[in-house]
This record gives C-alpha cells, structure tokens and sequence, in this order.
C-alpha cells in the first residue's frame, strides 16, 4: 500500500465563530494564534494509530479551526474566556504523543497548546515537593529535578514528548510506578482553569473531604486546563539492583510477582513478558556485554530470526499461524529492578531473588534486568517503522487483579489470535493485582480492510478483556477509542461525571466527544 499525500488545501473551512474568536484572541495573545493551514494540519491529531492509518491514506483527522500558545496562567484564563463567549470549543494540547485519539477536535474550535507553561521551580527539602508547570516535557523536568538531586520517579515511554499536563489529564503511569506509584500518586496539588473561566488550586495533601485534584486528574481535558502542580520528589536514588529471572510458564511468572508485592516488596521495575514477547526481548539485546548462555539456543538461533523475518504485511493478514508458532515458546523472562538507600535496595533484591528461586523461577544474573533499563525507551519509536511497512501496530493496557491476571491474558489472546500477532508483558504491578499490556501487530489488504480490521482488533481485545474482569485502561487514557467500553464500565457513575462536566464546564466547551461527555 502507497502512502497518500496530505494535502492542507483539504482542511475544512474555518467557521465564522472561530474567524471572530480569533480576531479576539489575536489582540489579547500579542498575536500568538494561527489559522494557518499547516498549523491546523499539525495539531490535528495525536500518535493514535488509527490517525496515522488515515494519513497514510491521505485522510485528515478532524482538525481545529486555530492554534493558540498562552505563555501564563493568566493568557490561559483569558482564552477560556474568550471561547465561551463565542461558544466554541477548546481542545488543550500538550506534546500529541498519546495513542487515544484524545486531541481531534471533532467539533473544530481552537487548539491550546500549552508548552509554554514550562517552568521548574526550586526543591523544597522540608516537604520534599516541587511545582512545576503543566507545559513543560517529561525529560525537561527530570533533569532539572536531577540537577537538584532528586527524581520525580516518572519514566513513561513517551517522557521525551510528552508534558507534566498530558500526564495529569490521562492518569499516566511511568515504568517505575511499582515503587513510585503513578502521577496521581505523587501529585500533592493542582492549578487548573475551569470551564467557567475559574482558577482552581487544590490544598495540599493531607486534606479533608472530597479530592478536588483528583476528579480533575484524569479528565482529559473535558473539565479543566492543567496549569501547573506541586508534585511529591525523591532524593536521587543512591544505588539501583538489577536481577533477571526465567520462569517454565506464565503462570509461575504471575505467581512468583504477585508473591513479591503481597510480601511488601517495592521493586521500581517488576516486568514479566510472556513467551514470545521473552524471545524478542532477548534478540533486541544492547550491543555491549553478551547475553547470558541461559537465554541462547537453538530457538533464539535458528528459529526465531526466521520466523521474524516472515512479519510482513501480507503474512499479518493471516495471524493465524505466526500466533500458533508464538506457542512454540514456554519460558519467560521477568526483570526486576530495586533502587533506592543503598543498604535497602541490596536487601530488597535478595529478598527477591529468593523468593523468585522458591517460585520455580530460574537466576540469569543482572544482565537482562540491565539491558532491558539500557533500551527501555527504544521499542516507543519502532512502531513506525510497522506502519511505513504497510502494516499496524498498537498497544493495549489494562489491568486486572490477581485473581484475573491469567484469566485476561489466555482470553485476549485467544479472542485476538484470529485478526493480529499478539505478544504481552505484565507490568505496574499492585498488592491487588497488574497490568497487561499487550502488543498487536496486523495488517489488511487494502486501506478500507486495514481500518476494519483494526476496528475489530479493539472490540474484539477489549470485550474479551472487560468479559474477564479487567479495566478498560490503566494509564493510556481514554480518548475516542475506548469511549463504548467506558461508558458500559461508568455505569450509573456516568450520571455523577455528567454532573461534574455541568459544574466544571457549563457551555460544554472542553475538549468535547470525550470521556463520553
């Protein structure tokens, strides 16, 4: 399949509310609006899937009619301000790295983006706090806390392109959340601009009665604007432990991590990956010291290269057989990761490793924990690579607790084994259960039977998902895709969510069609 052009003369005309918004907002911004046609290009989608499908189709997602930079709290109260007396809707954008379709404007109106709320301030090393604004990028933040000597303890796989506002406004969940929970667990307090133009700051834990901070976290942009956050940081840890351990089966593998944490074990990284997920882990090692002789072979040497070589567009379109050669693998490999006071995190690991042992677990030593933290960012920008290859990717996570884990696990793949390759890894683990996150990989015969099958792809993983008990999401957020789903997961908790959207945004202007509202 070619790649369509696009083309920014195919953008839908600006309304007359928007033109008469903008002139507004030209004169109370200095002139940092646009209506530019590649601006609107630019911002009108985020890294879903789906979305990049239509591009490369030459379809354009549904764009905004203008593009605003607010360079304060002030300019941001200023544009809601604006937008609700012209009725038009306001979508907050962050960096466009989530994968939900969160940021189409689906009923045009003026994108935010909010960048320029980018400043860190000083460590308090009384309360071990930090406000930051809500523009500013994941890496950004990070290093400045380092250069302070502390850490926030947040690592998504986006933090290069994603912001501290894009992290609230989905509940974001870092690769060390086991040990640091994710960003509405080290979130102490909010400043956000409501739909009425009002700014809100949330008192600082500890605090009484309902959690003002934490009904807005979460929202994805349909009840607020984030402006900034006072966060809970951490001294910059002084050592960390690496351990890699094999297991015969999953299910070993689930028990020996759900041993840990129900023993009151905080490892920062707890992931386990099934089979085939194990051997790709393995064959994607760091050019640096070898691998250890426990995870070579003859599968690692001779079967699986050929059998990845196959993963072209036209064998994804009859997953079929590469799922059934997938259940050629048994063993699989769990990383785990403890970091901290030096003296803690040695006990802690050993701690773990003999629990692991007890479990049926086999030691690989510390190189696969090592280079698993060494490539923990690149598979986020291989993706691509699947969809210039006239493919799809996309992932799933959701979580579920331990008594379901194994459950969700067979149902969705066996549900998904049909329409796309499916490998998964168990991750941000609980006392009360994990996630699992799966990978897809599939592709159609042409453009209209791609879009199929990706649309039933996600019906069909996550009813299986849901049909075994787990969530509709962890940490990806909702966006448009997992809207059905939410709704039947809301329940009657839809009406209160409602009345909050009433609340928080009477005129109904932000970031409209999601969450359902």
């Amino acid at each position: 399949m070619s790649v369509v052009p696009v083309s920014a003369a195919r953008l839908p005309p600006i309304s007359g509310a928007a033109h008469a918004a903008a002139a507004e907002l030209g004169r109370a911004l200095k002139g940092r609006i646009s209506l530019d046609e590649q601006d609107r290009l630019a911002y009108s989608r985020d890294m879903w899937p789906k979305a990049l499908l239509w591009v490369r189709e030459g379809r354009i997602p549904p764009p905004p009619d203008a593009v605003v930079w607010p360079r304060d709290e002030a300019e941001v109260v200023e544009i809601v301000r604006i937008a609700r007396a012209h009725r038009i809707p306001l979508i907050p954008f962050g960096a466009g790295s989530g994968v939900c379709g969160g940021v189409l404007a689906v009923q045009g109106g003026i994108a935010v983006d909010l960048k320029r709320l980018e400043r860190v301030g000083r460590v308090d090393p009384e309360s071990l706090t930090v406000e930051a604004q809500a523009g500013v990028l994941g890496e950004v933040l990070e290093r400045n806390l380092n250069a302070q000597g502390y850490t926030l303890g947040h690592f998504p796989s986006s933090i290069y392109m994603s912001t501290l506002g894009g992290w609230l406004a989905a509940r974001s969940a870092g690769q060390l959340s086991s040990l640091y929970g994710k960003i509405e667990d080290m979130t102490v307090g909010v400043r956000a601009v409501l739909g009425t133009g009002e700014v809100v700051a949330t008192p600082q834990r500890p605090r009484r009665g309902p959690d003002l901070a934490q009904l807005l976290i979460g929202s994805e942009g349909t009840l607020c604007l984030f402006t900034a956050a006072t966060l809970r940081v951490h001294p910059y840890p002084e050592e960390r432990a690496f351990r890699g351990l094999r297991f015969r089966t999953v299910a070993e593998g689930v028990e020996a991590m759900r041993r840990l944490f129900r023993a009151g074990l905080r490892p920062a990284v707890a992931r386990l990956y099934d089979p085939f997920d194990t051997a790709l882990v393995a064959r994607s090692r760091h050019k640096g010291p070898a691998t250890p002789p426990s995870l070579r072979g003859v599968v690692r040497a001779d079967v699986l290269p050929a059998l990845t070589r196959q993963l072209s567009a036209r064998t994804l379109g009859r997953p079929g057989w590469i799922n059934r050669a997938a259940d050629l693998f048994r063993s699989c490999l769990l990383v785990l990761m403890f970091e901290g006071e030096a003296r803690r995190t040695a006990r802690e690991e050993e701690h773990a490793r003999a629990l692991c042992l007890r479990t049926g677990g086999e030691d690989l030593g510390e190189e696969p924990a090592r280079n698993w933290y060494r490539e923990r960012y690149a598979v986020s920008y291989k993706m691509s690579k699947v969809v210039d290859n006239g493919a799809f990717a996309d992932t799933m996570e959701v979580a579920a607790t331990w008594d379901k884990v194994l459950d969700v696990y067979e149902r969705v793949r066996a549900a998904v084994a049909p329409v796309a390759f499916v490998v998964c890894h168990f991750s941000h683990a609980y006392q009360e259960g994990c996630s699992l996150y799966f990978s897809f990989v599939a592709s159609g015969s042409d453009d209209v039977d791609q879009e199929r099958r990706y649309d039933q792809l996600w019906r069909t993983a996550l009813s299986a998902a849901v049909s075994a008990g787990a969530t509709v999401s962890h940490h990806h957020g909702v966006g448009l895709l997992k809207q059905t789903q939410l709704r039947e997961e809301l329940g009657e908790g839809r009406r209160m969510l409602e009345a909050l959207k009433r609340a928080c945004d009477p005129d109904g202007i932000l970031n409209p069609g999601k969450l359902t509202l």
